[in-house]
């Protein structure tokens, strides 16, 4: 009861910490650029830690932890590398021309490049996977404070997003990065002090090495079958690739000072994120060998905690799952308020002012979140919530969105040939519950689709240049990103 009392008034302190951050962050929020990007002025410090704790959410620490107890080698590969992959890929090959365009959200490229249809269904597409990637986060909270503090898991799923929903409502974007900051710290600092006291409990990381099965980890199928290799690929594309359309680590980019600045922030993140997301790994395993048969192993963290922590160290590790979960939430909720703002109020409202808009998106951050309850309330695990989340991205988005930018022929009907495509023959697939993954199948049809489309309407539909949101067109040369760039010179012209 004492440890339980002990984490409520922890938890109940660091709730009052974000408010109270969002409430000073809401003073810089003088337009729907503030809100939703920050002004395009996050520095690189805090653009790299908010890429990493908005993708080191609670499917990494919970659900790989997870993983490595019951020995899921594919979600292990899901959760940190194939996320990890999604940050490598995002910087190398998009950043750059994210943030030469200076617009708000991501639709917004296929609205140039593809029309509007193509960019309101993008919209809608990426509305439902974060809101089921929000669910995901929001069980994991329910399960922290149930299995910590006894609570319902009503209370700690609603009572957690009670708190995500009032930050980000009052500052917004500016909000969503200072809390990061202070959740990355808090949580880096927690896993570490875990790892510490288990493997020290355990008799070092070479001691449960010596005990685990052979074959723990292996990154690549065990037996070279095609079913083997279909699933390890699906994961690798749903987690690795199709995420890489996620509106939550785009905003970032959207939001850096400088071009340069959005390139190198996502080397950073997935440096740090794929070197620290071993750790909920190494003590998943450590659990397996010594506590194995856990009636729930959703809740392996949260019983390694109670079993070597201190009370006064207990809680400080429940900070830092709260800090993991907490600073995934509010970026999913201000990506999907930025979208409905940007992308489907003007299909109601014609030019909607910078006041219509931020209310707007203000409103839609709630009803997101009330949403993404049902999702929580039908969770199993984790990390298989992630994968079910990126497979409307990976079914249909993902196509279209890699040749938005990277082919110069890709058209209106091409691309609606891909969403489209992709879409309904995932549903079918989905219905019929094929062996093949349904997304997977989605991603093949989207490909074909366009392709052929694209290149049978060459003349009908010609393709449309990348433009940014002065109507500027984007330059395409120096887009591959590399350390060693011309970033000196796009410090200034791109800055703005």
């Amino acid at each position: 009861m004492a440890n339980q009392t002990l984490i409520l008034i922890g938890v109940g302190i660091y709730m009052a910490i974000m408010i109270a951050i969002g409430l000073y962050a809401s003073r810089r929020n003088q337009s729907i650029t503030d809100f939703v990007i920050a002004g395009r002025k996050m520095p690189l410090w805090l653009c790299s830690v908010s890429i990493f704790a908005t993708w080191f959410g609670s499917g990494t620490m919970m659900g790989a932890a997870t993983a490595a107890y019951e020995g899921d080698t594919l979600l292990m590969i899901g959760e940190p590398f194939g996320s990890g992959l999604a940050l490598l890929l995002s910087g190398l090959f998009f950043a750059r021309l994210y943030r030469r365009s200076k617009r708000l959200t991501w639709p917004e490229f296929f609205e140039v490049r593809y029309g509007k249809l193509a960019a309101t269904f993008a919209s809608l597409a990426d509305i439902i996977a974060s809101v089921i990637w929000l669910g995901g986060v929001l069980f994991t909270f329910g399960i922290l404070l149930e299995s910590l503090a006894g609570l319902p898991m009503s209370v700690g799923i609603f009572g957690g997003l009670l708190v995500i929903v009032i930050y980000t409502m009052i500052g917004g974007m500016w909000a969503v990065a200072l809390t990061d900051f202070i959740q990355m710290l808090i949580f880096v600092l927690g896993m570490f002090v875990l790892l510490y006291f288990v493997l020290d409990g355990a008799g070092g990381w070479s001691a449960v090495v010596a005990q685990l099965p052979e074959h723990s980890f292996r990154p690549m199928p065990l037996e070279h079958t095609f079913d083997n290799w279909i699933e390890h690929i699906h994961v690798w594309m749903a987690l690795g690739v199709a995420a890489v359309a996620s509106s939550s680590i785009i905003q970032r980019a959207l939001s850096a000072r400088s071009v340069k600045v959005a390139q190198n922030s996502f080397y950073i993140a997935a440096f740090g994120y794929v070197t620290i997301g071993l750790v909920p790994l190494m003590l998943g395993f450590t659990a397996s060998v010594t506590m194995p048969g856990l009636d729930d192993p959703n809740t392996v963290l949260t019983d390694l905690a109670f079993e070597h922590l201190h009370p006064v160290f207990i809680a400080v590790f429940v900070g830092a799952i709260l800090s993991a979960i907490l600073s995934t939430s509010d970026s999913i909720l201000l990506g999907v308020a930025s979208i409905v703002s940007t992308n489907l109020l003007p299909l109601v409202k014609q030019q909607p002012n910078d006041r219509l808009r931020l209310l707007v998106a203000r409103i839609a951050i709630p009803i997101c979140g009330l949403l993404a309850t049902y999702i929580a309330f039908n969770a199993d695990r984790v990390v298989q919530v992630l994968i079910d989340a990126a497979a409307v991205l990976l079914a249909c988005i993902i196509v279209p969105f890699v040749l938005c930018f990277w082919w110069k022929k890709a058209n209106r009907f091409g691309a609606l040939a891909g969403l489209f495509g992709g879409f309904l023959v995932w549903m079918i697939a989905r219905s019929v519950e094929t062996e093949f993954p349904p997304d997977l199948i989605g991603f093949c049809v989207s490909a074909i689709a366009m392709l052929l489309v694209t290149l049978l309407t060459q003349k009908t539909d010609p393709p449309r240049e990348l433009t940014d949101i002065d109507g500027n067109l984007v330059e395409l040369t120096d887009r591959f990103g590399s350390w060693r760039s011309k970033a000196q010179q796009e410090e200034t012209t791109y800055s703005g």
